[in-house]
């Protein structure tokens, strides 16, 4: 991108000269672009004392510039530790870069959250991009780093540990790093683990994660406790919504304390739920997993007369995986997602759909996330109130109930013998190691957020947006999850690939396409200065 507009206007940031005076919330916007990124103190940043005194964290970095151009951008150290000295970064002596035309990120480089624009639209919300930069908030051999997983398993953890590992020991020459045992209570009841590029050496050819998981045990003081006795500066977080909400609390309290220390979140989800960012890491490896299931489901069906093979795939709350296997697979007669609500009986339904589709096939393969039809559920409506440790819902199986549902419906009409096979390969889908495709993105996000935290970023989640890695300010993947659209082109992909019906009335589609209709302006009128930015985006 190119270079950033002059006068911008910073809101809720505190301005100060070097002299401690206040100035105007008016500055050149690559003047402290470049501060920020190459070791001055930046001339946007909040003021630590009042933080300190009210304990209170600072608000949002917003920069709005010209053209409806506004940055959302991430914390520094030098925010509320204003005098921190910098250093040159080790990668411009290193000969692995040494050919590389142009390593380090411009100062003023940022990604812009909307790639399709109208010509006369405002340039809308960005954010700063990921990279290394000329100078770094902390000598090698000072720091001292921890990374720790939470929550569910997913493909491409070992991954994402040994990646953040041997890239801090390679680039940066760091040599003290360590693993939490069993996510956050690890911080204050197990051990840890001394890593090293070769104790990591072949942990990404494996499943699951080597420093192991839990959910839930977040207590803050004693994490923070933790950090601050065992002479930890860098902490790398790796987990989903949830697990990103608890970095936050944790960065707050490290801010609150005034400790020298950067928080970075690698945000995992096998559900590709969290928003802004292009996808999760270990969705592409679901998906492809997720098509031998399918494959035996239709293996199954086809073999005998009226053959039914159901199959219960990944989806709390978004149909992502269930979709795209779909797409991918060919084989699948119906995809039951979250997002769109389906019925049982009568005209229009899912039941005199099957009847129809056997008629005609002989046989077919149902997809159905695992979130999909909870409603309909109705003889254990008690059980979606209980929650498991992360506080999310613990979902009835749906899988389970549809073929029951399947069957009896069957067995009452008599005119129709059918042979169902459930399948349910969840477990063996989280478990597997990370495909090709998976590993490399799974390199590109620890390298991404170790150049952050060493250049002196904090509080940030790294991720793709519109192909670019980019820091994204915690709150801004934790206040809502990413949904199919049911109104946008990739669900009517779906339903022409499988020609099944919408199962929902033509009035609930006029709903969801007001609902999912996009903002024709990103700044209202009476909120120009970045007040009133609407950030929600459509699945495309």
């Amino acid at each position: 991108m190119g270079s950033l507009p002059d006068a911008p206007i910073v809101h809720n940031i505190p301005v100060e000269s070097s002299g401690g005076h206040r100035k105007p919330n008016h500055l050149s916007l690559r003047t402290s672009f470049s501060s920020a990124g190459y070791g001055s103190v930046p001339r946007v940043r909040s003021d630590r004392r009042r933080m300190g005194s009210e304990g209170k964290t600072a608000p949002p970095k917003v920069i709005c510039g010209d053209a409806g151009y506004v940055l959302e951008d991430v914390p520094h150290l030098v925010d509320y530790l204003p005098d921190l000295p910098t250093y040159p970064n080790p990668l411009q002596n290193n000969p692995a870069y040494s050919v590389v035309k142009q390593y380090f990120v411009n100062a003023d480089d940022t990604v812009a959250q909307k790639i399709v624009v109208h010509k006369d639209s405002p340039r809308g919300t960005h954010f700063r991009r990921a990279g290394p930069r000329q100078r770094v908030y902390f000598e090698s051999d000072e720091v001292h780093a921890c990374i720790v997983t939470c929550g569910g398993l997913c493909p491409g953890l070992n991954t994402v540990i040994r990646e953040i590992v041997c890239g801090l020991y390679d680039m940066y020459g760091v040599r003290k790093i360590i693993g939490i045992n069993g996510g956050y209570r690890g911080f204050y009841s197990c051990n840890t683990i001394d890593l090293t590029p070769k104790s990591v050496n072949d942990i990404h050819k494996r499943g699951g994660t080597i420093l192991g998981t839990s959910r839930g045990g977040h207590d803050t003081s004693k994490i923070v406790d933790s950090i601050e006795d065992r002479g930890v500066n860098q902490v790398y977080i790796i987990g989903g919504d949830g697990t990103q909400k608890g970095a936050s609390v944790i960065f707050e309290e490290i801010q609150r304390r005034g400790l020298k220390v950067a928080v970075a979140g690698i945000p995992k989800t096998i559900d590709n739920d969290i928003v802004v960012i292009d996808k999760s890491f270990g969705f592409d490896t679901a998906v492809e997993e997720a098509q031998r299931a399918i494959n035996a489901a239709h293996v199954e069906a086809e073999s005998v007369e009226n053959g039914i093979g159901v199959v219960k795939l990944m989806g709390r709350n978004s149909g992502f995986i269930a979709m795209y296997a779909t797409l991918a697979s060919r084989d699948v007669d119906c995809c039951l997602i979250p997002e769109s609500p389906f019925h049982l009986e009568g005209k229009g339904g899912l039941l005199a759909f099957i009847e129809r589709r056997l008629k005609e096939n002989g046989h077919m393969v149902i997809v159905v996330a695992e979130g999909a039809g909870q409603e309909l559920i109705t003889e254990s409506m008690r059980s979606m109130e209980h929650q498991d440790a992360s506080g999310n819902k613990l979902l009835l199986d749906v899988g389970l109930w549809l073929s029951h549902k399947i069957k009896d419906h069957f067995a009452r009409n008599q005119k129709m013998t059918i042979n169902l096979k459930y399948i349910d390969p969840t477990y063996m889908i989280r478990a597997v190691p990370s495909n090709a495709s998976d590993n490399v993105y799974c390199t590109l996000l620890a390298h991404s957020a170790l150049h952050g935290t060493m250049a002196g970023y904090t509080g940030f989640t790294v991720g793709p947006v519109n192909g670019r890695h980019a820091y994204i300010p915690f709150h801004r993947i934790t206040g809502k999850q990413n949904n199919v659209v049911i109104t946008d082109r990739m669900w009517a992909r779906l339903l022409s690939s499988t020609n099944q019906p919408s199962f929902i009335s033509q009035k609930d589609t006029e709903d969801a396409k007001k609902e999912d209709e996009p903002p024709t302006r990103l700044l209202d009128k009476e909120n120009s200065h970045g007040v009133g930015i609407d950030f929600n985006t459509s699945a495309n």
